[in-house]
């Protein structure tokens, strides 16, 4: 998807180049910063970035390990090390206060984030993502979290069978670009970082440690969540609301793992109305 809003740019965090995408008033130390899951890109949020950016500036860049971001080996590809990085870039691109729209892995990396600077954090959009309290792996991350087993299935990954991967986790169907984007991404830097951090990372025992201090700062949040996802039910939509007290819930029915994708139509304009409510100048 290509945009006349959206710029790109390089940002260096640290010696990691990846790449930045904004839009909106740059100047602005108020934004709203997108945060892809795995196996995504900054890329993934064109559309909304494009319909929010017409009230705050928005932001949102490629994680390292993924799209056209440094992949180095001696990243930390954990919970930490990302909240981390996120910190380093809103640092760098002087933003002080942040709205949070968050997806798969971003919502444990974004969240982990706001705990650590809770007076920086203004309010969350979870898409299929949240405090995943009680979460078993699904099937593909148990074959990613096997030694050997991992190794051979990242190894042996083909085109075609990504585009077949994808097909499973979304029902609707998700435009051939975006698939092939991210496939193209899905280099070896890509599939080691996935490897670690899937490795590196008990999702159930982080949700019990940050549900408690989420909840207490009890900011605003919209949930939104495609009913067919197959990697996290939909029953941990409801279930958000143990973090987050007041938040708001979107069920799309039938959409898979990327409802912003298969369902732009329901979810841009959710999204853009909640965050004018909270984020609007």
């Amino acid at each position: 998807m290509t945009s006349t809003t959206v710029r790109e740019r390089e940002l260096n965090v640290e010696g990691i180049r990846t790449v930045l995408r904004e839009a909106g008033p740059v100047q602005d130390d108020e934004a709203v910063v997108f945060i892809h899951g795995n196996p995504g890109s900054g890329a993934d949020w064109i559309g909304l970035m494009d319909r929010v950016s017409g009230f705050r500036r928005v932001v949102a860049w490629d994680a390292p390990g993924f799209g056209r971001s440094g992949k180095p080996a001696d990243f930390p590809y954990t919970v930490d090390g990302y909240a981390s990085f996120i910190a380093k870039a809103l640092d760098s691109l002087g933003v002080g206060r942040a709205h949070l729209v968050l997806h798969d892995f971003g919502g444990p990396w974004g969240l982990q984030w706001a705990v650590d600077h809770a007076d920086r954090f203004a309010s969350a959009v979870l898409i299929n993502t949240g405090v995943l309290l009680g979460y078993r792996w699904h099937r593909l991350a148990r074959v990613w979290r096997t030694a050997v087993a991992g190794e051979a299935f990242m190894v042996t990954a083909t085109r075609t069978g990504f585009r077949m991967l994808m097909g499973v986790g979304n029902p609707r169907g998700l435009p051939r670009e975006f698939v092939d984007r991210m496939y193209d991404d899905f280099d070896h830097g890509t599939r080691r970082a996935v490897l670690r951090l899937y490795r590196a990372t008990d999702l159930a025992r982080w949700a019990d440690r940050a549900s408690p201090e989420l909840a207490r700062l009890n900011r605003p949040a919209l949930v939104v969540w495609g009913t067919a996802d197959p990697y996290i039910p939909a029953a941990q939509a409801g279930a958000q609301l143990r973090s987050f007290p007041r938040a708001e819930t979107l069920l799309i029915d039938g959409s898979g793992h990327w409802p912003f994708i298969d369902a732009p139509e329901r979810v841009e304009p959710a999204v853009a109305e909640f965050l004018q409510r909270v984020a609007a100048t």
